[in-house]
This record gives C-alpha cells, structure tokens and sequence, in this order.
C-alpha cells in the first residue's frame, strides 16, 4: 500500500509554517494518541503516521528533500542522498513527540537555555538574602551609615569561583553532553531527567578545589556598610545588588535585600510623616495660660503658647517639625511633617495642707467658669425632666 503523502497525514497545506505544522501534529497526536484509543489498531497505525510525518516536515533539510523527491528521498538509494531515517523507515516516534513535549512543557521540566546545540550554563546565580535591621526614629530622621555583617556564600577566591584547583575550568559532562540532562525513551515518549553525572550542572570538576571542594563558593561573613536614607518606616525596603549569597562555580551573585523597623520612641508616636507627643500641664497654667518648653525630634526645643482655659486633649501643631519626606532629608520647607502636641492637664497629687485649703477656697467663690461642667449637668436635668414628663 503507498504511503499518504505527509502533509495530507497532518492535514496542512504545502506551504504551512512550522508553526502551523507544529499546530497540526499537536491536535493529530492528541487525537490519535493510544492512551485515548486504547485496543484500537487503526488509531495506532494512523498515530504512528502522523508522528513518522511530523518527524519528516518538522526538519528543514528533511522537508527541503520531501519536497523535492517526496518519499523516494528516503528510500535506500533515493534521489535524495538522505538514506532511511528513525527505525526502519517508520519514524523515530518517541522523538517527534518529545520534541513537542518538551515545547508544551520545557520550561517546567527545566529546558535548556540559548537554543540548539548551546548547552546549558554549568553557572547559576546566588541566592537573594533578606536582612532585618532595628534602626531609631531619630536615625530614621537624619539617615545613618550602619555596618552590618551578614552571614552567607562568597566566591572561592582559591580556585576564583570555577570550583577547580588552579582555577581551571570545568570540562562538559561526557554523560549528558553539557545538557544537565538525560533522556530515555519509554514508547511513544521521551522521559527526560537530572544528569545523574553532574547533577544537572552541564560540567564536571576533574580536580575540586581543595578549599570550597568543588562548589566554588565558601561560608563567610561579610561587614558592609549601608547607608539609610532620612525618612525610612517600618517596611522600607533596601536593595544591595550582588551582595546575596555567591553564585555557583562563577555565576552572578544574588541580592541582599535590607528590611528597616523603626523602633518604638518613649516621647513621639509616628504616623507616616507626622509625629504627635502628649505634654501635661499644669491646672494652673492650663486655667491661666502660658508657654510649655517641647523637646523635638531633631534634637531642639522648641517654645509653645498655652492658651487660657485649656482642656485636655486640646492639640497644638508645629509645622515642618515631624519626619522628612523619605530620600529628601530635614528641614526642606513644605515636604516634612508636622508635630501635634496633645494637653493633657494633670491633676496635682500629694497636695499640702495649704494647697488644700487654697482650692477649698476656690470651690466656694467659684463663679459660672465651668462650661463643660455646666453643660453636662444642664443634659442631665433635662433628660430627668423628660423622663418625669
């Protein structure tokens, strides 16, 4: 029986793409594939069909030949000069459905980068590194200089972070050809797996550095100084770039990412670039008026008006004496916070015998200067008088 011409078998025209050919042996194979046919002996002779055509067409020298020749290109003294190919003359199945196994899913199984024939890299990049740094508010409002030391991998500087003795180069894995992986053919398909040789590295270290054996990288820690810019809060986030932990045998070393908490102050609550401090008063100066002295977060004091009859709770505002806006510093006019200064009236303890014949004195000439006392027992005679209504 002639054999179908190819491109009928994957039902594509003559001039398809390879992505549209590609496209039509993915549905022909799904379709056709035993699995889904299972005892059916015309499924599996048209399976093997269609995967001996995809094997022919997905090849652009194969093709070139098919074109030109079509099967005779193939054939034991044909035109074509190719001679037979796959297992006798059939097809190599498992390796035309591998091939589009390993593009539905390369990426998951770990495909090799930089396309044919480039091999994959024997270095891989470090690890990314997290560092949890306490700083105070007052640093978080100048900005300092810290020195940390952090724990992780550096280069070899032994074998210069190639791994081997002498600083020589790995050689490519005679196992898996560079490729980090091996393949075996279990039927239709094509089971790819960690070259058990190199462990997936692509290249093998004849003579391990005697130092990091082999890794390229050692523990160590590391001091490194950090500069924390004015403004941070809690969460602010620092990006070092390659000063994570040492890629292996040569690879670009990862990230270290700094995370800033900004410990609690004993005078000032933070809330973004406000700062907001409770100050007691006296009753006296609450009553009377008069100034208060405020200690402020850059170190200074600064002088604030108590007005006459104060209450407590009653909040003052100094501008531009909260937090600077982060990356910009203090003392840019308009940008900083403010600071909020809440009155709290204290009342005295521990009085003397004539202090507490003074306010005795006070409580029975005490005029009608007590509006919030007034006030509320006015709400409570009204509520009883409804009540009784």
């Amino acid at each position: 029986m002639a054999k179908r011409d190819y491109y009928d078998v994957l039902g594509v025209v003559r001039s398809a793409s390879a992505d549209e050919i590609k496209k039509a042996y993915r549905s022909k194979a799904k379709q056709l594939h035993p699995d889904r046919n299972k005892d059916c002996k015309v499924s599996e002779a048209e399976f093997k069909e269609v995967n001996e055509a995809y094997e022919c067409l997905k090849d652009d020298q194969k093709k070139a030949a098919y074109d030109r020749f079509g099967h005779a290109a193939f054939e034991n003294g044909g035109g074509g000069g190719f001679g037979g190919f796959g297992r006798g003359g059939q097809g190599d199945f498992g390796s035309a459905f591998a091939d589009v196994f390993e593009d539905m899913f390369g990426d998951m199984m770990g495909r090799r980068q930089g396309g044919a024939g480039g091999g994959r890299s024997r270095a891989s990049r470090g690890q990314d590194l997290r560092y949890n740094l306490r700083v105070s508010l007052e640093d978080a409002y100048h900005g300092v200089q810290k020195t940390i030391n952090v724990p992780g991998s550096v280069a070899c500087g032994a074998c210069n972070g190639t791994g081997a003795e002498g600083a020589v180069e790995p050689a490519t894995c005679p196992t898996c050809s560079g490729m980090g992986k091996v393949r075996a053919t279990q039927g239709f398909f094509t089971v790819e797996r960690t070259c058990p040789t190199c462990n997936g590295q692509g290249q093998i270290v004849k003579n391990p550095c005697k130092e990091c054996r082999g890794a390229g990288r050692i523990e160590k820690e590391r001091a490194l100084s950090v500069s924390i810019p004015a403004g941070v809060e809690t969460g602010t986030r620092i990006r070092l770039a390659g000063e994570g932990e040492a890629g292996m045998r040569g690879g670009p070393a990862g990230d270290l990412y700094i995370f800033i908490e900004v410990k609690d102050h004993p005078i000032f609550i933070r809330d973004g670039r406000m700062l907001a401090c409770q100050v007691p008063v006296s009753m006296s100066t609450a009553a009377l008026g008069g100034e208060i002295e405020v200690p402020t977060i850059d170190g200074g004091r600064s002088r604030v008006k108590v007005p006459a009859g104060t209450q407590s709770g009653k909040q003052l505002r100094l501008r531009g004496k909260g937090m600077p806006p982060l990356r910009h510093g203090p003392g840019l006019n308009g940008e900083s916070g403010d600071m909020l200064i809440e009155l709290s009236v204290e009342t005295p303890v521990n009085l003397t015998a004539r202090q507490k014949d003074l306010l005795r004195e006070f409580e029975t000439i005490k005029a009608d200067n007590s509006p919030q006392t007034q006030g509320f027992f006015q709400k409570i005679k009204d509520f009883w008088d409804e009540m009784k209504g």
